[in-house]
């Protein structure tokens, strides 16, 4: 029974979405556009390069390293290895989806346990300071943004810290660190795979290194392109609900703000985009959910790990509603 009605709600999506782009064609080339655009301007100059170079980290075992002169603060604080701060940092600063790619790449070659990555994951993949502070803040003209800061990051970061302390997220000296195995990934084309199977003969084996690095990273944000597009297309959605609604309700609604949220909730920067300054607590308190292209590109990075996503959207419910509390209770004050 659960099956047919899923297969039915799929085909009547798949239908609806057929008509809203052969009826709103230009709104649909539009909104496909707009996803290429964000992926393309925005996407691959801001997370290909870090993805590269966290690979290069990870495969030639230098996170410890790169994280040695926080370790001692952090790691105390958090309870946590070098390689739980090594993602602590690349989540917080590189911004999402690294915080989840990081995690599951390193839950992989088992140097975080299913414990420990689950922890992570819960709060260390969010929206990126640049990211906000360069497009979030201008865009709401913001021009105080501490207050804001502390709502984007401080939270999530305290409520890292809290849930470390809860047993189900507490290290135990038992914890599984085992080596997760190989699953087929269309990631290993024929090119990846024979460079693997001779790595031993490679004269070069750093350059052999990066060039896997730069073939995952690509495939890694492709994927992601996929997925702006795809969730950019779905607030045609919405427009053909408002073309179908009477004249009467749509004057008593207010259409922007509706469809703005709806917009966020599909994909975040181009609700933003359509919201503006309009509602910047609606999209204050929605930036830490992400919407649901966010919640499909990091199921994208964990599915080839032992990662629960209905965990991790639990956590990012309960960073919203953290989220909105914080924010009313700022207002009040």
């Amino acid at each position: 029974m659960k099956k047919t009605v899923k297969n039915l709600t799929l085909t009547l999506l798949f239908l609806l979405l057929c008509a809203g782009m052969l009826l709103f064609s230009k709104r649909s080339l539009y909104y496909a556009l707009t996803g290429l655009r964000l992926w393309f301007n925005n996407m691959i100059p801001a997370l290909l390069p870090f993805m590269i170079l966290s690979n290069l980290l990870i495969e030639l075992q230098l996170t410890g390293q790169f994280v040695a002169i926080l370790q001692p603060l952090l790691g105390r604080l958090f309870l946590s290895d070098s390689y739980g701060v090594y993602v602590l940092l690349i989540g917080f600063l590189c911004g999402f989806p690294m915080g989840a790619k990081v995690t599951s790449d390193l839950r992989r070659l088992g140097n975080l346990s299913k414990r420990d990555a689950a922890w992570l994951l819960a709060f260390c993949n969010n929206i990126g300071p640049i990211y906000f502070t360069g497009f979030v803040l201008l865009t709401l003209k913001i021009t105080q943004p501490l207050p804001y800061l502390f709502g984007m990051y401080g939270i999530p970061f305290c409520y890292g810290f809290f849930l470390r302390r809860l047993p189900v997220y507490r290290p135990t000296d038992c914890a599984s660190r085992t080596l997760l195995p190989k699953l087929p990934n269309a990631s290993c084309t024929a090119a990846s795979c024979a460079v693997s199977n001779t790595k031993a003969t490679v004269a070069l084996p750093l350059l052999d290194i990066l060039d896997d690095a730069i073939m995952s990273a690509l495939y890694a944000i492709t994927r992601l392109g996929g997925y702006m597009i795809f969730f950019n297309l779905l607030n045609l959605l919405p427009d053909m609900l408002c073309a179908l609604l009477p004249a009467c309700l749509l004057e008593a609604l207010d259409l922007t703000l509706l469809q703005g949220a709806l917009n966020c909730l599909l994909e975040i920067t181009s609700g933003i985009s359509r919201l503006q300054d309009t509602a910047p607590l609606l999209v204050l308190v929605l930036l830490p959910f992400g919407g649901l292209s966010c919640i499909a590109q990091t199921y994208s990075m964990i599915k080839d790990t032992d990662l629960s996503l209905c965990s991790y959207i639990l956590h990012k419910i309960i960073l919203t509603a953290l989220t909105f509390l914080y924010y009313l209770i700022y207002i009040h004050f």
